[in-house]
């Protein structure tokens, strides 16, 4: 099984920056890939950025140059850098962590989510 903690959402005005930190615990090497969704009001929850154990990233085209997933794997944490932030940014942002166990397959855990709000 796997835990994981989100930090670091907040309010901050348009144009400004903000960096998720998501801790995961547990069974940390069942962890295939790392990544960041999000949910606006009234929307479904979608891909944000995702990373791999091998280091591949793959990114929204709406944040795309603004945002940079990246993982320390001594702390057992991924961040998410966000620059440049609109107003269509703000949503509530989960950590998902992509896991493999033989006998057990794929299986996917969330964070509990952290409220990111840009004000214009």
């Amino acid at each position: 099984q796997v835990q994981l903690v989100e930090s670091g959402g907040g309010l901050v005005q348009a144009g400004g920056s903000l960096r998720l930190s998501c801790e995961a615990s547990g069974n940390i090497f069942s962890i295939n890939a790392m990544g960041w969704y999000r949910q606006a009001p009234g929307k479904q929850r979608d891909l944000v950025a995702r990373i791999t154990t091998g280091g591949s990233t793959n990114y929204a085209d709406s944040v795309k140059g603004r945002f940079t997933i990246s993982r320390d794997n001594a702390k057992n944490t991924a961040y998410l850098q966000m620059n440049s932030l609109k107003p269509e940014d703000t949503a509530v942002y989960y950590c998902n962590a992509e896991t493999y166990l033989p006998f057990y397959g794929k299986r996917d855990y969330w964070g509990q989510g952290t409220q990111v709000t840009v004000s214009s």
